[in-house]
């Protein structure tokens, strides 16, 4: 009898697709979770069962050889059909049960992810709830690629073959070192942009992008921003220091303002400029009925989180 030839793993093939996408074997690695030593020698052991070479290893990059560029698609192919398999038992054995990996941006994981996890515990204790913080484009990739399930941020997306679950609108309040004219005052025009020192997320944050559309819509033509960080939490404490103002979501406010008694707060006036949050969902999905369920729930345990927040 013949010896059937050996099959390649998931973890190889893992390895292999992560190295496709991002050409290096550091970034890759950390993109999956897995080690570099690890992560290369999987990509190795692959080329040894496939017989083939796949990547060219040099001091500075890594580039895929002509079989690595063809087989690359065809391992996508058998990830995505693999997630979908374990993704279609998941539903078949019954709602909320299994693993969901939950993908949320950095500004909303630390002020809605403990109303999340409540829900969840409370309501859904045989869901493995798995939660990845990331940026808006990290994640939307993560999703599409299968390696996520579902996320919590921002919308609209504006990218096809995804399904929205509206949750709730928040304004933008506008927060500002302490002593400020507009300090404490309600009804701000969203005019008062136009000349303020703005102190905004660095690139790559959603929140950034929102921000300066509002600028935008406030008549500012140029960049406000002159400092950046990279957290919230960082962002307000220059504020704190006297660099100049900020907005936050509403959800963040009570929060992050309360680490420092050298901040006062804004609120501008109606319509305010505000953000819409949802959860978000492959259409073709075996669980879309399971997130819309829960994105309802959800949507009644953040109702009372903060009473500006208006339930979509």
């Amino acid at each position: 009898m013949a010896r059937r030839p050996r099959q390649p793993s998931p973890a190889q093939l893992r390895a292999f697709v992560a190295v496709a996408e991002h050409l290096h074997f550091r970034d890759a690695a950390a993109a999956i979770g897995m080690s570099q030593p690890a992560l290369s020698g999987a990509v190795s052991a692959l080329e040894d069962v496939l017989g083939v070479r796949l990547v060219e290893r040099t001091t500075r990059k890594v580039l895929l050889t002509e079989a690595g560029e063809r087989l690359a698609g065809r391992a996508r192919a058998v990830l995505e059909a693999m997630d979908a398999l374990v993704e279609e038992a998941d539903a078949v054995r019954g709602p909320f049960t299994g693993a969901l990996r939950l993908g949320v941006i950095p500004t909303v994981a630390p002020y809605l992810l403990p109303a999340v996890l409540r829900l969840v515990q409370e309501r859904f204790p045989a869901l493995d709830l798995q939660v990845h913080e990331e940026q808006t484009s990290s994640l939307v990739d993560g999703l599409t690629a299968g390696r996520l399930d579902l996320l919590l941020l921002a919308v609209p997306l504006g990218v096809p073959g995804l399904l929205e679950f509206p949750l709730f609108d928040e304004d933008f309040v506008l927060v500002a070192p302490l002593g400020h004219e507009l300090g404490g005052r309600e009804g701000i025009p969203r005019e008062v942009l136009r000349d303020l020192d703005l102190l905004l997320l660095g690139e790559g944050h959603c929140l950034r992008d929102q921000a300066l559309d509002v600028c935008r819509e406030a008549g500012r033509a140029d960049a406000p921003v002159t400092t950046t960080a990279a957290s919230l939490s960082t962002l307000v404490q220059l504020v704190a220091g006297g660099i100049g103002a900020t907005l936050l979501p509403r959800t963040a406010v009570a929060v992050e303002t309360g680490r420092s008694s050298q901040l006062v707060t804004g609120y501008f006036a109606d319509p305010a400029p505000s953000r819409r949050i949802a959860l978000v969902a492959r259409t073709g999905s075996a669980r879309v009925e399971e997130y819309g369920e829960l994105a309802a729930e959800l949507r009644e345990a953040v109702r009372g989180l903060v009473v500006q927040v208006v339930p979509a």
